[in-house]
């Protein structure tokens, strides 16, 4: 979780990240095996090296992953080390001629489903999100505002 640096802490840790530019490749090499407790992987460049290192500062001083990506990372982990295959959220398709309702600020929104797209108010448009962001004026995950995503799953597979 991340946590607010005071501004003398935010210095040091970016005097800190320029530092690793100015590090010899030897010294980088004994910065990976102390931070990570294991050699660097042979092939492994300069510029990744410095990546690393960094990533793993900022981590520290910041704060890591939320506890639920650490769970799903795992599971993904243990899921590929067993050669299991994750189930993946298939696509909603809607069917062409598939009418939509949406009550938006007391007024109700009708729109058809069409093979390439939908027609709305008499205008076709390429997805349901370039009409949400018609109603609403502003940026909408077109299924989730017409009611084909509950807001869970659109939360849990990052979909926008």
């Amino acid at each position: 979780m991340r946590r607010k640096l005071s501004e003398t802490d935010c210095k040091q840790l970016a005097n800190e990240l320029a530092g690793l530019q100015l590090l010899s490749d030897e010294k980088l090499n004994q910065q990976f095996k102390i931070t990570y407790r294991a050699d660097p992987p042979p092939r492994m460049r300069r510029p990744l090296l410095i990546q690393a290192l960094a990533y793993r500062m900022q981590e520290k001083a910041q704060g890591g992953l939320k506890p639920a990506t650490r769970r799903l990372l795992t599971s993904i982990a243990d899921d590929a080390t067993v050669r299991r295959a994750r189930p993946v959220a298939r696509e909603r398709r809607i069917k062409p001629g598939t009418t939509l309702l949406r009550e938006w600020h007391g007024v109700q929104h009708r729109l058809t489903v069409l093979e390439d797209g939908v027609q709305f108010a008499g205008e076709r448009y390429r997805s349901l999100s370039e009409v949400a962001r018609k109603i609403t004026g502003s940026r909408w995950s077109g299924p989730l505002f017409f009611g084909l995503k509950s807001a869970a799953t659109e939360g849990l597979h990052g979909a926008a």
